[in-house]
């Protein structure tokens, strides 16, 4: 089997790593990934790996880590009596080839990896689509899923978690990293289920053009004129993690700001730490398998999931053809990619699924 490994030390430098299978385990399954995507939610797993477990998942040599990725795979040997070779499902799966897991609390329509090594981790992560009976897989819209299913969830929690708290009483909510489709999931979300709250969309300039295009916000500005912003009662969502455009940005708002959402780090070279230094309330970190267990217990599985696919439908008619799916072949192709888009490198308008 063959996995990226990257340098934790320093993200960009990665290298291709080759080792062999070992016997497949009692009751495990083993998985070979037939297609993930790479956005800009697989460098934020890198960014914040240590500290949220992220490298725990697929666990690689001291120094280095397999970036998580969402995808699909298909099973290629099982010892486990549910499952067959062939059958195929979707999930959390490394930079790699193939991946050994362990099925637990398995139903038709899915199963859990109860695998020691990935427990103390958010469950969110461990669940896995059998294809053939999950209500969600959409065989036309694979691509549309793994580029935009995760970070859209992100999205439609960040406006489940908004609106439980009446959007602090905020009427406009500013989005960095416009483009990036975690935010575009947010402001599609907003737009159905909380009409009330204006949303402006601060990106490149270079990108001004794709996410006045897409209707989802009803304002677009570029970095350079935040100033141009209402000063109005606001909450922002920041993708992007670069501490000057969020220092800026607290600074023209001032007290109109009444909450700071940190969520991503899109802009890796200018993230820093100086969110201390800035002005009006304290940047908080949003978790999203935190905001998910909490959906759950609040509404229940059920009603949970009605609600996450009626906001999934709503966005596949806003963005689903927004962009254009790129199909790369090879894991060298899936490096070249993750490691682009550390430096920012990342057209909006396409999404990259790598076939390894």
């Amino acid at each position: 089997m063959r996995e990226v490994h990257v340098d934790k030390a320093d993200l960009t430098k990665t290298h291709i790593a080759e080792r062999e299978f070992g016997d497949l385990a009692d009751e495990a399954v083993r998985l070979e990934i037939e297609s993930f995507s790479v956005t800009a939610n697989n460098v934020t797993y890198a960014v914040v790996g240590d500290g949220f477990g992220y490298w725990n998942f697929f666990p690689a040599p001291d120094g280095h880590g397999i970036v998580p990725m969402w995808g699909h795979a298909r099973v290629a040997q099982s010892n486990h009596h549910d499952f067959a070779e062939g059958e195929r499902v979707y999930g959390y799966v490394p930079m790699g080839t193939h991946l050994d897991i362990l099925p637990g609390k398995v139903s038709a329509s899915g199963f859990t990896d109860i695998a020691d090594h990935r427990q103390p981790m958010s469950p969110i992560y461990n669940q896995y689509s059998r294809l053939a009976a999950d209500p969600e897989h959409d065989p036309a819209r694979e691509g549309e899923r793994m580029i935009f299913g995760p970070l859209f969830k992100t999205g439609f929690l960040i406006e489940y978690f908004m609106r439980s708290e009446e959007w602090f009483g905020a009427t406009q909510v500013i989005l960095t990293s416009a483009s990036s489709k975690t935010a575009m999931g947010l402001a599609s979300v907003t737009k159905r289920r909380s009409p009330h709250v204006r949303r402006v969309g601060l990106t490149s300039a270079g990108n001004v053009a794709f996410v006045e295009a897409s209707g989802l916000y009803d304002r677009v500005l570029a970095y350079d004129d935040i100033g141009g912003i209402e000063r109005t009662d606001s909450v922002s969502v920041d993708f992007a993690g670069n501490a000057s455009v969020l220092r800026r940005l607290h600074k023209h708002l001032g007290d109109a700001l009444k909450y700071s959402c940190l969520v991503g780090a899109t802009h890796v070279d200018q993230r820093g730490s100086g969110t201390d230094e800035i002005p009006g309330p304290t940047p908080t970190l949003f978790f999203a398998p935190d905001h998910a267990v909490a959906l759950f217990k609040s509404v229940g599985p059920e009603e949970a999931g009605k609600q996450i696919a009626a906001s999934w439908h709503g966005f596949l008619e806003d963005a689903g053809d927004s962009i254009e799916i790129e199909r790369k072949q090879g894991l060298e192709a899936a490096r070249d990619t993750f490691v682009a888009m550390l430096g920012g490198d990342i057209d909006p308008s396409k999404g990259i699924v790598i076939e390894p």
